[in-house]
């Protein structure tokens, strides 16, 4: 399996995901010109994409989805002025050609958000972004995966510096709202596994965070725990910077 991270963070979100048969579009938070031109520079086009599938109803997250009329689009919400896309309901798996697809529930100020695990039969890759906390029930489901595109939206008293109203910062710390460096690195310790090889640190504040900060903590929470850090990649995307992954 091959991941490539288009563009992470709040003013656009996608991810493209490509197993041997199959190749799927996550969000599609960006400008029709910006997915073009990165997927021209990894040699695909719009016509070679299978699916696209949403996580929430976001802006960032949907931007261009009236582009994808010729490709079958699955979200856990209504779109509005469509009615085709391809329910997706929580913990029901559903297959898209050699790629077997889990959605997992996430608590976020939408109506429904959800995370993807994928399963190409070989490899498992999991993306959660957009979320204020990760349950004890979705901990089972994120244990072990090869690869990991994981939220780390911001450090706390870093937000808290920023000029943003104090409703937004509430927001944003609540379990409705995103997941700080400290959780990130928390859950991704419980999570990883003698499967692991990447991580990638996702949805990373331009305001209230840094990709250094981030990293740092993620790393030292792995050295707290003894984890051999040697034996993996990781991360930390960019807004608009493409990052490639995967075997």
């Amino acid at each position: 399996m091959k991941y490539y991270v288009l563009a992470s963070g709040s003013k656009g979100n996608c991810s493209l995901i490509v197993s041997n048969e199959t190749i799927i579009m996550l969000d599609c938070g960006c400008s029709k010109k910006y997915i073009n031109d990165s997927l021209k520079e990894l040699n695909y086009t719009l016509d070679n994409i299978d699916a696209l599938l949403l996580t929430h109803s976001h802006t960032d997250h949907i931007r261009s989805v009236d582009v994808f009329t010729q490709i079958p689009v699955y979200a856990s919400f209504e779109l509005l002025n469509r009615r085709d896309e391809i329910e997706v309901v929580p913990y029901q798996s559903f297959q898209i050609k050699d790629v077997n697809i889990t959605p997992i529930a996430l608590s976020h100020d939408t109506e429904s958000t959800v995370g993807y695990i994928f399963d190409d039969g070989s490899e498992r890759l999991v993306y959660v972004t957009d979320t204020g906390y990760v349950s004890e029930k979705n901990i089972e489901y994120l244990l072990n995966a090869d690869y990991y595109i994981f939220e780390s939206n911001h450090d706390i008293p870093t937000l808290m510096a920023t000029r943003r109203p104090q409703f937004l910062k509430a927001r944003i710390i609540s379990n409705y709202g995103h997941l700080c460096n400290e959780e990130a690195a928390q859950i991704l310790s419980r999570c990883i596994g003698a499967n692991t090889k990447e991580i990638v640190l996702a949805h990373i504040s331009q305001e209230a965070n840094t990709q250094e900060m981030a990293l740092n903590s993620l790393l030292h929470e792995l050295h707290f725990i003894q984890y051999p850090v040697n034996k993996l990649k990781i991360y930390a995307a960019g807004q608009y910077e493409i990052i490639r992954g995967g075997n």
